[in-house]
């Protein structure tokens, strides 16, 4: 069965977020009791994984289905469930739908939670209007029967997708481009399959990229030479800033879906290696660093940090690179697990195990790039990682707020508890200040000092700059248009001081469409802050380009390639891990 192409709402799936049930508050249906629509946004992602790659098992005991209804049953899932509950229905963020559990239940009973939903964060997609009788119907069946299950994707299945485009020995020898690459910008155009190039001080596109679908981060290499883009569907794209027109030099699928992409930063081994986390099939793959050749597949499935069960499809949620050993620190959600993978000797590989915490998603350094912090967004709770000396600091829960979704996060120095890390998050309106220095400012280490109020929850990213007096909070996901079309920014000297709304949309001069912005992210000197102005994919988008300093408009970047324009990545601030 063909998909349909998915909305905008279902594009801030880009994001982990949920789709379609973004129109139930637009149709003024019921809505779940203390469940925020931003946080309903954010759940159950669809994932790019296709029907019929999915193999359906019949269960006796479970209501039959004809091919039709399974077909239709197993779209419904990839695209609305599987983000939430799992691809193989073992509970992720939402709870396990397996027969053993819902067969007792029985159809009419899985009927009326599938249209009412739940205050648990089940979506109502009857009562919102999203599924019909019948597909709600269809649905109660199916999840009675075993849950298809994906294919696996080995070295095979890899090397058969692998193509290098260009071999390193005919690239370029030197930059053959006059772009000034170290503010250059990647930008995803998520429904398009593509990456913009645009130079940072031209303001212009100097090359449009294919990809693979949704792009979810892009990473430099130590160099600054290679940008490897990773799409939600796996697919990793090499491309060669030294180009005359930088463009894709190789190609690999390293599974079915992914988030996750980086390469080795440590002295002596500058771009040997990029690494590719999973989620499905559930795993991480070492690769060359200038050819995307697999070397080594190394799966994540296994046990929970609490509780010790055992999780058939753990995924990989983020991956950076150590700069105090050979090693990349990946984080595998489900299990709560953080292996720290070194990779000095890939055939006897030698991996640390730390124990962190449930739900892992993403996070960064902090400012001395020793201390790695990373949200487990649905515990409400930053995990903080010593990277020198490969253990747990801190688990840290009081004053975080709910469904922290920091990005990198933002590092610079509270001028009343020193140098802090921040992050905003998804459930609530609150900016949480973290102490990082354990030496000077002990007191106020690994704990939360000081907790801002921003505009409201629904945050995808904060940041600011070495050289930067503001902090900038987007808002994208909050149901409130007034909201996600702007942002919050704080006077770093001053802040106490309540926060100044920029209205980023307005600024942008648009025609109609929902308009979301995220992600700020500041050009290589520290005075411009770049924000996406996300439209409908038929609809105009934009970049808007802000004077840090005066906060005030400098630059619209409107092409008609700019095709729902989401993640941006300075080349310097992202090979350097400034944030």
């Amino acid at each position: 069965m063909k998909r349909k192409p998915l909305s905008i709402a279902a594009g801030i799936a880009l994001f982990a977020a949920l789709p379609l049930v973004a129109h139930a508050a637009e149709a003024k249906k019921p809505v779940h009791p203390g469940t925020p629509e931003e946080e309903l946004r954010y759940k159950g992602a669809p994932v790019p994984i296709k029907p019929e790659e999915a193999k359906e098992t019949l269960t006796p005991k479970a209501p039959p289905l004809s091919a039709a209804q399974f077909d239709r049953a197993k779209q419904i899932y990839f695209e609305r469930c599987a983000g939430c509950h799992g691809v193989l229905r073992k509970g992720a963020t939402g709870k396990a739908l397996t027969p053993d559990i819902t067969l007792p239940k029985g159809t009419d009973y899985l009927k009326v939670f599938i249209d009412y939903g739940s205050p648990a964060g089940m979506p109502n997609w009857g009562t919102s209007g999203q599924l019909s009788k019948d597909d709600i119907e269809t649905m109660a069946k199916f999840l009675q029967h075993e849950p298809p299950t994906p294919p696996e994707w080995g070295l095979k299945e890899m090397k058969a997708s692998w193509k290098v485009l260009i071999p390193p020995n005919k690239r370029p020898k030197k930059q053959e481009n006059k772009i000034n690459l170290s503010n250059l910008f990647s930008v995803t155009l998520r429904d398009s399959g593509e990456v913009a190039l645009i130079d940072g001080d031209t303001k212009k596109i100097v090359s449009i990229v294919k990809t693979g679908y949704a792009v979810h981060i892009s990473r430099m290499s130590q160099s600054g030479r290679y940008l490897y883009v990773i799409g939600r569907d796996a697919q990793i794209n090499l491309i060669d800033l030294w180009m005359k027109k930088p463009d894709n030099v190789a190609v690999i699928k390293v599974g079915l879906e992914a988030r996750s992409v980086d390469t080795s930063k440590y002295k002596g081994y500058e771009d040997k290696y990029a690494i590719a986390g999973s989620y499905w099939p559930p795993q991480y793959t070492i690769m060359n660093g200038d050819t995307l050749e697999p070397l080594k597949i190394v799966a994540t499935r296994g046990y929970t940090v609490d509780t010790q069960e055992y999780h058939p499809e753990p995924r990989v949620a983020s991956i950076v690179a150590s700069h105090f050993h050979p090693e990349f620190v990946v984080n595998v959600k489900e299990t709560g697990q953080t292996l720290m993978v070194n990779y000095s000797d890939i055939n006897n590989l030698k991996v640390t195990t730390i124990g962190t915490e449930r739900f892992l998603h993403d996070g960064g350094w902090d400012a001395s790039k020793r201390y790695f912090m990373v949200a487990a967004n649905q515990r409400n709770t930053i995990a903080v990682i010593d990277a020198k000396d490969n253990k747990l600091v801190k688990l840290v829960k009081d004053g975080v707020g709910k469904i922290p979704h920091p990005g990198r996060g933002a590092n610079f120095v509270d001028p009343k508890f020193g140098p802090v890390w921040a992050t905003s998050h998804l459930g609530d309106e609150t900016v949480a200040l973290i102490g990082t220095d354990p030496e000077k400012h002990k007191a106020n280490a690994w704990k939360v000092v000081r907790s801002l109020k921003a505009q409201g929850g629904g945050s995808l990213f904060i940041k600011t700059h070495p050289k930067s007096k503001n902090l900038w909070v987007d808002t994208t996901l909050n149901p409130s248009a007034e909201i996600y079309q702007s942002v919050a920014v704080f006077d770093i000297d001053n802040l106490d001081k309540p926060f100044e709304v920029v209205k980023i949309a307005e600024l942008a001069g648009l025609g109609e469409g929902p308009k979301r912005v995220v992600q700020p992210e500041y050009n290589k000197t520290g005075d411009e802050v770049w924000f996406s102005v996300w439209n409908g994919a038929t609809q105009e988008s934009a970049i808007v380009v802000i004077d840090d300093k005066t906060r005030k408009l400098k630059h619209v970047i409107k092409d008609k390639r700019l095709i729902t324009p989401t993640g941006k990545f300075n080349v310097y601030n992202t090979q350097h891990d400034v944030y």
